[in-house]
């Protein structure tokens, strides 16, 4: 958690207290509501980047970089959370992932959580946009398969990037 999300949250736990000091049980439904999304939003987004950590951590010759907090546009919003970049030679893996903080940033759409962008240097057949959204009732990464359909996106998933990253696929 960077020093941005630590003063959120200090932020949140406040407005929750003097919310139910005041009886504002809306309110307080609304913050714990928050709360709870932002800790599935940021368990998520960690399990992405250090699930393809681990993956790419197995191979020396990749150069790692990380950015937080990072901002980026997606689907007509404002993301702010994550980036990771991967390079090998020219080849490059960026991996962002994040969701709108405040109104200004726009809203999610589709239902998501959070949304993730995968981008291949010069291979953009192969780029993915992700949501996280609640699938049978548990938060998941999902992408949009070739008839428009979510599909499941997960360990597997990442490491067929890593593999088309390396030049493998």
């Amino acid at each position: 958690m960077n020093e941005l999300d630590e003063v959120w949250a200090g932020m949140i736990e406040n407005a929750l207290a003097k919310a139910e000091a005041e009886g504002r049980r809306d309110v307080v439904d609304y913050l714990s509501l928050k709360a709870t999304n932002d800790a599935i939003r940021q368990t998520s987004v960690q399990w992405l980047f250090g699930s393809m950590l681990e993956i790419a951590g197995n191979d020396a010759r990749v150069a790692i970089e990380n950015e937080n907090p990072h901002r980026f546009p997606f689907a007509g919003a404002t993301l702010v959370g994550t980036l990771l970049r991967l390079r090998l030679g020219i080849r490059c893996l960026t991996i962002e992932a994040g969701w709108t903080r405040t109104p200004n940033d726009g809203f999610m759409r589709g239902g998501a959580l959070a949304a993730a962008r995968l981008t291949h240097f010069g291979l953009k057949k192969h780029n993915a946009e992700l949501l996280l959204i609640q699938l049978n009732g548990a938060p998941s990464w999902v992408s949009a398969g070739e008839d428009g359909k979510r599909v499941l996106f997960d360990s597997k998933n990442l490491n067929e990037h890593f593999q088309i990253f390396l030049g493998a696929i």
